[in-house]
């Protein structure tokens, strides 16, 4: 078995997330709490548990307090993973959980730890979004138990010098606020392409690399050379060749970046390049891109925190929010609420589930309350017509042709274009017959690996499996843009997969019309596209898709492109 894993004496690989070099000293996240302090502290000298649950309760509050300041100084994904963090630093069960650990006699330290195991296992059994969140939960314990026994948070110290932080994992809290002058690059030992840190990195700009197993034994102060378009973080360089590597990176970055679109192959195929977004805020910011519109609207993450369905005209102000700023002539994908048991929304999430991941999500809300959908489709369309903005919508988790030619028809009855996301294998399978019944689909290469591999995308010992470069991955892209070239119509990715400029170029040659990402994406992936023709990016797709796993696949196509 082939893993991206793999080590020699002087290097270790992982999984490349965002291209570029960078040289330095290797600096150690500080991840938890001094042992000393917690046994100077002790059981603490609370008269009962009531005063020990009012210090929780204080600690709890000013944790929540950090992570809601950290995210006002944050932009779009990171705003949006520290919002949720401030909301599971106050979440009532959390803090339940820990008043029955008080009321049983234990400490408030052991009663923290204890709780927090206990939802770290729910959370891990949910899979999904949720077992993404087990990292925020360890953080949020370590932070409750620094502020109990007096200790400064863990997290990441403030380099000295331009340097590689390097952890097991990183927290939302953690790689907000990075200053990428001094942190040059990302390098864990786990995670996967589609973890907060890799999300993090790409809005950064930085090189990174998850997955690296044994990184953590490299002992701080080591110079290291990370490559994060190969997963090389390689030991014992010489540092005067370093740099210069470094150096060269940096003036293909400026270059990359200096790109304005519209975007085109070299010989003048034009190819969409669309944004991701979650809110208005973020909407706004994407859209001072070069970019042709949204690809992917999220609208669950706007409702993360409500406990009631927003009202259709509510939702319309939201949704107005998000479709101004792309009224000048570009468009915006709408997806309806991609939400379930692994992605909570009080008034739309079904509990009890004992498998959330393949349970009741995305379009399958629908089935047992049609009036959300309904509700939320008058909303879309509404703000379509206040907007003016051309508004095309689609749905998630959709399996079957009857269930996209259903969800079409009530779209298309309020005057938009419909489309489905391909998510599960089966719909990339019936491709051709999803378009005889929709105006478009859009590949969420995210689910659709974990989906197809059979993996969690968040399980560290399966982030091989969990690749976007797995050939079966490719096989079912390439099937579904197939269908989109033989029936007219646009099919478009929108996962993880569109940001990599090295993949982008094999999925235009697959077929594919449009690319959605994280709009620091953009340029890289723009100016890439316009270095080569459609006939070299066809190459592309038959050397990934010729390829025997993903570490072969993206060095087929690294030499095809001479990187």
């Amino acid at each position: 078995m082939t893993t991206p894993a793999s080590s020699s004496a002087n290097s270790l690989s992982g999984t490349p997330v965002v291209p570029g070099v960078a040289a330095g000293p290797v600096l150690h996240v500080r991840g938890e709490v001094s042992p000393d302090a917690i046994a100077r502290f002790g059981d603490g000298d609370f008269a009962d548990p009531d005063a020990a649950l009012a210090a929780y309760d204080e600690a709890a509050a000013a944790v929540a307090d950090t992570f809601t300041a950290k995210a006002a100084d944050a932009q779009g994904a990171a705003a949006e993973v520290l919002t949720a963090s401030a909301g599971l630093a106050r979440d009532k069960g959390l803090r339940s959980a820990v008043s029955k650990n008080l009321q049983a006699g234990q400490g408030p330290v052991a009663a923290v730890q204890g709780a927090v195991e206990q939802f770290v296992t729910i959370f891990t059994n949910m899979g999904g979004l949720m077992a993404e969140r087990v990292t925020d939960l360890r953080d949020i314990e370590r932070r409750v138990v620094a502020h109990l026994v007096g200790e400064p948070p863990p997290g990441v110290p403030t380099p000295s010098e331009p340097s590689i932080l390097v952890a097991e994992d990183l927290a939302p809290s953690d790689t907000s606020g990075l200053d990428p002058a001094l942190v040059t690059a990302l390098v864990t030992e786990r995670g996967g392409a589609t973890s907060h840190t890799a999300i993090i990195a790409r809005q950064l700009g930085i090189p990174c690399v998850v997955g690296a197993a044994g990184v953590m034994e490299i002992p701080a102060g080591t110079f290291v050379v990370v490559d994060g378009e190969t997963g090389v973080v390689e030991q014992g360089a010489d540092p005067d060749q370093a740099y210069a590597r470094v150096e060269e990176s940096r003036r293909l970055r400026e270059e990359l970046a200096s790109w304005s679109g519209p975007a085109s192959t070299s010989d003048g195929l034009p190819v969409k390049l669309l944004a991701n977004v979650a809110d208005g805020p973020s909407a706004a910011s994407a859209g001072s891109e070069p970019v042709q519109g949204v690809g992917l609207f999220r609208t669950e993450l706007c409702f993360l925190n409500r406990k009631d369905e927003p009202s259709v005209e509510e939702q319309a102000d939201i949704y107005s929010e998000v479709l101004s700023p792309y009224s000048d002539g570009r468009y915006v994908v709408v997806r309806t609420l991609d939400a379930g048991s692994d992605k909570p929304i009080a008034f739309a999430t079904q509990e009890g589930e004992e498998n959330p991941a393949l349970g009741v999500r995305g379009l399958r809300l629908s089935f047992g309350n049609p009036g959300l959908m309904d509700r939320q489709l008058d909303g879309i369309a509404a703000a379509a017509e206040r907007t003016g903005t051309e508004t095309w919508v689609m749905a998630p988790m959709v399996a079957t042709v009857s269930e996209a030619a259903e969800f079409a028809e009530k779209v298309r009855a309020r005057g938009l274009k419909a489309g489905v996301m391909v998510e599960i294998p089966s719909a990339a399978l019936l491709a051709h017959r999803m378009l005889e019944v929709v105006d478009f689909l859009s590949i969420g290469t995210n689910d659709l690996t974990q989906y197809a591999m059979a993996a969690d995308r968040m399980a560290t010992d399966l982030a091989h499996l969990t690749d976007p470069w797995q050939p079966a991955v490719l096989q079912l892209i390439a099937i579904t843009a197939h269908a989109g070239v033989e029936a007219g119509k646009p099919v478009g990715v929108c996962g993880e997969a569109a940001a990599d400029p090295l993949l982008a170029t094999a999925l235009i040659g697959m077929g594919i019309s449009s690319l959605s990402m994280a709009a620091r994406a953009v340029r890289p992936v723009g100016a890439q596209l316009g270095k080569v023709s459609f006939e070299t990016c066809e190459a592309a797709a038959e050397a990934a898709l010729g390829a025997p796993d993903p570490m072969a696949a993206r060095a087929a196509v690294r030499e095809l492109l001479g990187h």
